[in-house]
């Protein structure tokens, strides 16, 4: 009997908890087949434009923030999901990047040698212009800071556009 409560018990458990998952996520989404109508599915290169910046960082042990505008933009190329690769473009170069598709967001991401963490997020919601909403998060932190360099934690917050 013991035996029979321990099985009930476990069923109940998971029944409730894939009821938990299931209301988590958005409607229409626990559905495999619904991942084929994400347009981030399959694309190959993005053009983005980030114009707010929010940067991190210590003043006496104390976390601090200041947003502002910026002009940031990158270009994604070579793009595929299936080998979890990428490539990014910007100002200073190229840089290899680790490409995931993960239910309504592409994730890209950079680990370089040095400790510094690059990660895009571009979610499947569009912009007020069509675009799509991104953020780009830059995780570095020097001594002294440098103008033009990320010295300091940085998250812009912009929009990507699908390039054919």
């Amino acid at each position: 009997m013991d035996l029979v409560k321990a099985v009930h018990r476990t069923s109940v458990r998971l029944t409730i908890a894939s009821l938990c998952a299931s209301l988590a996520l958005p409607a229409g989404t626990a559905n495999a087949q619904e991942q084929g109508k994400n347009r981030l599915n399959g694309v190959k290169s993005l053009a983005c434009t980030f114009t707010l910046l929010a940067t991190g960082t210590w003043n006496e042990g104390e976390p601090k923030a200041e947003v502002k505008p910026a002009k940031l933009s990158i270009a994604y190329e070579a793009i595929n999901v299936e080998d979890g690769t990428a490539r990014a473009v910007e100002g200073s170069g190229t840089l290899d990047m680790i490409a995931k598709l993960s239910l309504w967001n592409l994730h890209l991401l950079w680990i370089g040698s040095e400790g510094a963490v690059y990660l895009t997020t571009v979610f499947d919601r569009e912009t007020k212009g069509g675009k799509l909403r991104a953020v780009h998060t830059r995780h570095e932190y020097t001594d002294i800071s440098l103008p033009g360099y990320t010295s300091r934690p940085e998250q812009y917050y912009g929009e990507c556009e699908i390039k054919k």
